[in-house]
């Protein structure tokens, strides 16, 4: 199919891994075939750990709200780079947005991420090693059992770049929108579309979009097409 014809179909966004569009899609599959890149889930177009969120997001969102994650594919095309303050801030900005609502035994875990995440932000801005930004200190100060947890359970410990970009940086997404996934509030999903969405302004201040990207028109309209889709 040309980049520039539009297609008369595409599958409307759904759950999982998906063989090919006539299966359905999600949301970085689609951003695959806009970026026109083969069709797959971790397309190179997209960071890395912006891409994970957006996956788990999508997997974890309700169908309506799915559909609203769709105006935000055209933004993550071509939305990627190296530098270390991506992951650290994405995984910053999911604890936080996280910890307030996900249930006790999640916010430990969560709380170390955001003691972590400040200590590295600190080493590499050549700050004061104990010191919390503003927004990690309010979040922290709602949860005094987990911070406390968290202080003991991490003394001083700050993790290499490469750890964190590997290991810390994706298991605290994974535990961010599984814990507001899993939380006892009406309705998960805003908090869930903040999580992508605020990750994505994250990553546009650090990296910013790749100049001259070519992008596939939209469709002109979509359908659900029969295939379900695997889980990740």
């Amino acid at each position: 199919m040309s980049m520039t014809r539009t297609p008369d179909l595409v599958p409307v966004l759904s759950r999982g891994k998906h063989r090919n569009p006539r299966r359905g899609a999600c949301f970085m599959e689609m951003a695959s075939y806009l970026a026109g890149e083969r069709w797959s889930d971790h397309p190179a177009c997209t960071h890395p750990l912006l891409a994970a969120t957006a996956r788990q997001v999508n997997d974890r969102i309700s169908d309506a709200g799915r559909a609203r994650l769709a105006s935000l594919i055209p933004s993550v095309i071509g939305l990627t780079g190296e530098d270390i303050r991506i992951d650290l801030g994405i995984a910053l900005h999911c604890a936080i947005t996280a910890l307030p609502v996900v249930a006790a035994e999640r916010q430990r875990g969560l709380a170390v991420a955001v003691l972590s995440a400040n200590r590295l932000g600190n080493v590499l801005d050549d700050r004061p090693e104990n010191q919390l930004d503003e927004a990690s200190r309010a979040v922290l100060a709602g949860v005094p059992h987990a911070w406390r947890w968290a202080r003991k359970f991490s003394p001083g410990f700050s993790p290499s770049t490469k750890a964190f970009r590997r290991y810390a940086a994706p298991a605290t997404v994974t535990g961010a929108v599984d814990g507001v996934a899993a939380a006892c509030i009406a309705d998960p999903d805003p908090l869930l579309y903040q999580l992508l969405a605020g990750s994505i302004e994250i990553t546009t201040a650090f990296a910013g979009p790749a100049p001259g990207r070519r992008q596939r028109v939209p469709a002109r309209r979509a359908v659900r097409l029969p295939g379900a889709g695997s889980r990740r």
